[in-house]
């Protein structure tokens, strides 16, 4: 196989009647603007044209975007706080798009100095030699986030920065910036910085940062740099560590000036919508079956079972949804064609049944409880067939389903499972009486495809035997029986 290479990042081009120098950008009109300043300003800009200030982000809108608002317009550097899968870092990253759109620099410059505010004494040696003839560049907002994943190796040179032994070779000062080889935190200048799990920093990695959130300025081997570095720090915690008993030093916690608690979708609207959005789905997967996964989700995460410190991770119930996509897409790329009345091929269409799989392939993603070793798959089979019935009971409660149980009187009996076609299944169903209600209720349409009245047929068998009306066994061969009585 030849090599895959990841493609090359496509860096924004500036538009061609951005001023060129800093004298047309005087002319221009251009006002100098802290970082904190830019997006106060385009976040309330956004809120009076009504637009929408974070898209992508679900289930927060009344909760925590309103203290990120506040935030935001206080100027305060924050920290989320939540177990893992919330939705911490997409949240982090939205708040880039708050910043103007191209903002102007000094070309080469690693601190991404402002021309009407640079820092270095070699920046500002040059902007007073060039005056208005200066040639400036432009940045790109999506040049100006930047973001580290704490892990107990980062040393301060990847966060700050370290002496250049070869600068020091070529005859500069240890106190001159231009001997530094600046860190993560600098070269974002002018932009976001987020550092994502804070706590599992090391103490002496996180007493570098004080400076950097109060007195914004930086210290390396033990010389002060009067940096004053204009940025937004945000960082993300687990609640646990984030504690006088957990990894972090209070002084660090006591200069950041929001903290923001994160949650899990509130209800199951909220759930679904983030399923939605997030799942990458290969096949059909009908609305009645993405409600079973995220009620599942939610009964896991509610579960006595599972450790509540660690939380369940909203992308559990997305990959749910994508592992339930590729069961049905499986089956329709292993069934013939000709197992379909007019010899097309079977449709990817899910149904509750290709929900089982979920219980093993995704049991490594819930930290169960240390006395429940052993018993993982049991107990998520359990959740669920809990979170199937109750989606029965939400869509088809008072329904008559009484044709569907006669289906399987005087002994016989309704095989379906992972390899068993639409087209077989509604043979053996034949003319159900009810089965146009079910199809409405489970919004299914009026004209459903075979695979989709398939998928109804077997929710409702499931249903039936989960609410004790109706038998069901599994064959050697996988398969699925339902008959006779629950």
């Amino acid at each position: 196989m030849g090599r895959v290479t990841a493609p090359t990042p496509v860096i924004p081009v500036p538009p061609a009647d951005l001023p060129g120098t800093l004298g047309a950008l005087r002319a221009a009109g251009h006002q100098y603007r802290t970082v904190k300043q830019e997006l106060r300003d385009n976040l309330l800009a956004r809120m009076r044209s009504g637009e929408t200030r974070f898209p992508g982000i679900v289930g927060y809108d009344d909760t925590v975007l309103p203290e990120v608002e506040r935030a935001v317009l206080a100027g305060h550097d924050m920290v989320l706080l939540g177990e893992r899968g919330q939705g911490k870092t997409r949240l982090i990253r939205s708040l880039g798009a708050l910043l103007d759109e191209w903002t102007p620099v000094l070309p080469g410059s690693v601190l991404n100095e402002h021309p009407m505010h640079p820092l270095t004494p070699a920046s500002r040696a040059q902007v007073a030699e060039a005056g208005d003839d200066l040639p400036i560049g432009w940045l790109h907002r999506s040049m100006r986030y930047g973001e580290k994943l704490a892990t107990p190796d980062t040393s301060v040179g990847d966060l700050i920065g370290d002496v250049d032994p070869i600068r020091i070779a070529q005859g500069r000062t240890l106190g001159d910036p231009e001997t530094i080889h600046f860190g993560l935190v600098p070269r974002t200048n002018r932009g976001i910085f987020a550092v994502n799990e804070l706590p599992d920093l090391a103490e002496r990695i996180q007493v570098a940062l004080l400076n950097v959130l109060e007195e914004r300025d930086i210290q390396v081997r033990g010389y002060q740099l009067r940096l004053p570095l204009d940025l937004l720090l945000v960082a993300s915690a687990n609640p646990e560590d984030y504690t006088n008993r957990g990894r972090i030093i209070t002084p660090l916690k006591d200069r950041f000036g929001a903290e923001i608690r994160t949650h899990y979708p509130v209800d199951l609207e909220l759930e679904l919508a983030l399923i939605r959005q997030e799942a990458d789905l290969v096949a059909e997967v009908p609305e009645h079956v993405l409600e079973v996964l995220a009620r599942f989700a939610r009964a896991v995460r509610e579960s006595p079972s599972v450790d509540p410190r660690s939380g369940v991770s909203a992308r559990f119930a997305i990959a749910a949804a994508e592992t339930v996509a590729g069961a049905a897409l499986r089956r329709a790329g292993l069934l013939a064609a000709s197992d379909t009345p007019d010899g097309r091929s079977e449709a990817a269409v899910a149904r509750v049944g290709d929900a089982v799989s979920v219980t093993s392939t995704l049991r490594g993603k819930v930290e169960f409880e240390s006395g429940e070793e052993g018993r993982e798959t049991e107990i998520l089979a359990h959740l669920l067939r809990t979170a199937t019935a109750e989606t029965f009971r939400a869509h088809l409660a008072g329904l008559d389903l009484s044709g569907f149980t006669a289906l399987v009187e005087d002994g016989a009996a309704i095989e379906t499972g992972e390899l068993v076609s639409a087209a077989e299944l509604l043979r053996q169903v034949g003319t159900v009486p009810g089965l146009a209600k079910v199809l409405d209720r489970l919004d299914l349409g009026d004209a459903p495809t075979s695979e989709e009245a398939a998928a109804a047929v077997e929710f409702v068998l499931e249903g039936l035997h989960l609410t004790r009306r109706l038998g069901k066994d599994v064959t050697d061969s996988g398969r699925t029986v339902y008959g006779g009585r629950g």
